[in-house]
């Protein structure tokens, strides 16, 4: 390692940990290692400016913000509850199943764990804790681990982030991740099961069958969103841009047109926080493909890879040791900057080793979500605690079993690589 980055990783570092905002740090680290080694500083903006612009998929990303608070500003929200409860509501421990449920269905329209923690979990907490059956802790635990769901099932930020740096097909990343998207929500709803009857928590009062028909009706827009999207996406009638920008116009006609809950001054506010929202991560891409550049120039990847092929692991064994470190680093970095800083080392050795990178990809972004979730500092925890004002350490003492049994999910994922890429193939993926 060069005397030049090894400042400038000291100095990236050093800015995170007095708490400079992530894509600063990045940028403060270039800095530092362009002017140790005597290059021109200007080649960072020079090098943000030329890759966002060619990043035409980069588009997606706030397309897909937009149509994510398009649904969270309407009433749409409330109409998917009232079918969640009255489609697993009647069960034993029926609003824990109820909120995953929930995030299954808004994960197809939201693509981002965050979006999903603050906006319907922060509804479905309320309505846990006043119905007197669940504590808080356990109320805001399942919804944290619940909400890691929402960038697995399409549309995913996250993948369409990874196709950037990989090469991989959008389209068969979505398909990848419906499989273990709700096999997740499987295994977070057996926990849910068995928690319930242990601590004898109560089901909510049926909702008559005869009224399910029409909450359906009611539910089916928001419900077709993510079908819309894939079919856009493999009919070829689309790019992956262009797909992103019908979900956020549909998303529009759904709450203004269908719904008439958004007005033209609601329509402004979603337009400026979803500007908000898309500089910040546009801000943490910019500075991460500078990096790419200084670490492409330090030649990393392929002595990384050299490495690794010199010690002959084997695939899985590298798929384990892979999924270990993002796991850790899932505590402390934003799926954003694992996928965009630490991700694209491992690419060439991945296709060394003859690992699928649609697999991979998965595996990374259920890996990403599985540490949002993960004490002491998982981002999801914070949002939770900040939305609700439930106490972290409660949060805490209960978000552990559902940790455990994500990670369970995870492994079956390594282990049996057609959980991710059966549906793909079914649609002629040749991976």
């Amino acid at each position: 390692m060069s005397l030049e980055l090894t400042l400038g990783i000291i100095a990236l570092f050093g800015m995170a940990a007095i708490g400079t905002p992530v894509a600063f740090s990045i940028l403060m680290g270039v800095i530092v290692y362009l002017g140790v080694a005597g290059q021109d500083i200007a080649i960072a903006g020079e090098t943000m400016v030329q890759r966002l612009f060619d990043g035409f998929l980069l588009l997606a990303v706030p397309l897909f913000i937009v149509s994510a608070n398009i649904m969270n500003a309407g009433s749409i929200s409330d109409r998917l509850l009232n079918f969640c409860v009255a489609v697993v509501g009647r069960f034993r421990g029926g609003m824990g199943h109820v909120n995953v449920v929930a995030s299954l269905i808004f994960s197809g329209m939201s693509g981002s764990a965050v979006a999903d923690a603050a906006g319907i979990g922060k509804i479905i907490i309320d309505m846990m804790v006043k119905s007197g059956k669940y504590t808080r802790g356990y109320a805001a635990a399942i919804t944290a681990a619940t909400a890691t769901i929402g960038p697995i099932i399409p549309p995913s930020i996250p993948m369409v982030i990874y196709a950037l740096v990989s090469g991989a097909s959008i389209a068969d990343l979505f398909l990848g991740g419906i499989i273990p998207g709700l096999l997740m929500g499987l295994v977070l709803m057996g926990m849910n099961t068995f928690i319930s009857h242990r601590r004898n928590f109560g089901a909510e009062e049926p909702v008559p069958l005869r009224q399910l028909p029409r909450l359906t009706v009611q539910a089916t827009p928001a419900l077709l969103m993510p079908f819309i999207l894939l079919f856009c996406l493999y009919s070829g009638i689309t790019t992956p841009t262009e797909a992103a920008a019908i979900a956020a116009l549909y998303a529009l006609i759904i709450a203004a047109g269908l719904y008439r809950t958004i007005r033209i001054k609601t329509l402004y506010e979603i337009f400026v926080e979803s500007a908000r929202s898309a500089a910040s991560v546009g801000l943490v891409i910019g500075a991460s493909m500078i990096l790419t550049y200084i670490v492409i120039q330090e030649n990393i990847p392929q002595a990384l890879s050299a490495s690794l092929e010199d010690v002959d692991l084997s695939p899985l064994v590298f798929l384990i040791l892979i999924n270990i470190l993002v796991l850790l680093l899932g505590c402390v970095l934003d799926a954003t900057v694992i996928i965009l800083v630490i991700v694209p080392l491992f690419i060439p050795t991945c296709e060394a080793l003859g690992i699928d990178l649609v697999h991979f990809g998965v595996l990374v972004v259920v890996n990403s979500m599985i540490g949002l979730i993960t004490p002491p500092y998982g981002i999801l925890l914070f949002v939770i605690n900040a939305v609700t004002g439930i106490p972290l350490k409660e949060i805490i003492s209960e978000v552990w079993v559902f940790l455990g049994v994500l990670i369970l999910a995870l492994l079956l994922m390594i282990l049996l690589p057609e959980i991710v890429l059966w549906l793909p193939r079914v649609f002629g993926y040749q991976g």
